[in-house]
């Protein structure tokens, strides 16, 4: 399930980071990479435990919480932390990836498996030219260029790249989800019958049929979740 979170961040969250961006040091992304990413990745990034890399992560987090859709979506058991990175200038792309299955949190010992991807843009679409997330999905490719303060969540196992950025600079925050229930499809089902009964209460309040569905949704969490 590919899926696009609209307004996780609000335009006042968005103001806050931008102004700890520009007090950040930006360092080359490649020195976080394995021996075969590093031949393809080719952009920036903010140090795990700088200054604003820490008040940016708190943030993000805090407006993940609030967002019903992506505890719907992902119905996480840990977050890896969120980082932050740039592409532009000379150190402008990512070639196709598959993300690590199991990604360490420096510092924490967290051992995170990376059963949803996520990308939270920061910059809007206007400010850079070039940099689309592109998804390879069989025999088709699909590209995502979203505005800031919406994100992209997609299966760990999707391939992957960032275009080059021809112009202006494409930042955007980036982390991975394990959830409860690990298997893709699953989570798909949950997240649409969820959606439903919040749509049907949504419009006929809270009924025998209601009650009935939100039953089933639990039941099958409590056979399909690990805690």
């Amino acid at each position: 399930m590919i899926l696009q979170l609209k307004g996780v961040l609000t335009p006042a969250e968005l103001a806050s980071i931008h102004h700890e961006l520009r007090r950040a040091e930006w360092h080359a992304g490649r020195e976080s990479a394995g021996a075969q990413a590093a031949l393809i990745k080719n952009n920036e990034q903010l140090s795990h435990d700088s200054v604003a890399m820490i008040a940016i992560r708190q943030r993000v987090l805090a407006a993940l919480d609030r967002h019903p859709e992506f505890f719907a979506a992902t119905l996480p058991r840990r977050v890896f932390p969120p980082r932050v990175n740039r592409y532009g200038g000379e150190s402008n792309f990512f070639g196709d990836h598959v993300d690590n299955a199991i990604r360490f949190a420096p510092d924490t010992g967290l051992r995170v498996r990376t059963d949803i991807s996520c990308t939270l843009f920061l910059a809007d679409p206007s400010d850079y030219e070039g940099g689309e997330l592109i998804f390879r999905e069989s025999n088709m490719e699909r590209q995502v260029k979203l505005p800031a303060g919406d994100a992209i969540l997609y299966p760990g196992t999707t391939v992957h790249r960032v275009a080059p950025v021809t112009s202006g600079f494409r930042i955007a925050c980036f982390f991975w989800i394990e959830s409860m229930v690990r298997e893709n499809d699953r989570r798909q089902l949950l997240f649409e019958l969820d959606r439903s009964i919040v749509r049907l209460r949504d419009a006929y309040g809270d009924n025998e049929h209601s009650v009935a569905l939100t039953g089933t949704y639990h039941n099958l969490l409590r056979q399909w979740c690990d805690t």
